[in-house]
């Protein structure tokens, strides 16, 4: 048999990290099997484990290919295309919402990880590399909103790392609202409404 060339090998290790998706989503990961996975993608469970040791390995590449997609959103928050760093993140959490809204790939995986994964056993060291993003996140923010304070845009009185941290949790529970949620639901159609007002209650 002929030697899969690179982009084939890309192709067919894309195709198993969508059926993963697909499967963790319909199934919940503790009840889903490579043996699955290989079903759902047309592959041998041999081809599964060429590109992937274990389930966890998997599961880390799915969330890997759809962090891709709120990337440009994630770079908005330090952008210095706004006069004003507080437009910046205002701009970045709409963006992220509206990705959110608009991909199903992306809402599947964080479906995934939020509502259907336990992260215990081979998934226990797991959970830290799924609240990285967060984290730096977290940083970012403490940068945007020391900008705003130094060009005083930001009320004054407020500590920028104490914003940050109030702006994560704020978003986080947000996230998770919006995921519990329903189409037309008010906990996610509200959610550009309730990001301004986050956000104007620190402009000065």
């Amino acid at each position: 048999m002929a030697r899969k060339t690179k982009a084939e090998a890309e192709r067919t290790r894309q195709q198993i990290i969508d059926a993963a998706r697909q499967v963790f989503h319909a199934s919940g990961v503790s009840r889903t099997s490579l043996e699955k996975v290989a079903q759902a993608a047309g592959v041998t469970r041999g081809a599964v484990y060429w590109h992937f040791a274990n389930k966890a390995e998997l599961f880390t590449a799915m969330r890997e290919h759809s962090h891709t997609l709120i990337e440009p959103a994630d770079r908005l928050v330090l952008s210095e295309d706004f006069a004003d760093p507080l437009d910046a993140v205002e701009q970045s959490m709409l963006a992220f919402f509206r990705v959110l809204e608009e991909s199903e790939e992306l809402r599947q995986t964080f479906e995934i990880m939020s509502l259907r994964c336990e992260y215990v056993d081979e998934f226990s060291t797991v959970l830290h590399e799924v609240n990285g993003p967060c984290l730096e996140f977290l940083g970012k923010l403490e940068i945007a909103y020391a900008r705003a304070r130094d060009k005083g845009t930001l009320r004054e009185g407020l500590s920028p790392e104490a914003l940050a941290l109030d702006t994560i949790s704020f978003t986080t529970g947000v996230f998770h609202n919006w995921l519990s949620s329903q189409p037309g639901e008010r906990l996610r159609t509200e959610v550009p409404s309730m990001i301004r007002t986050h956000i104007a209650l620190r402009r000065r």
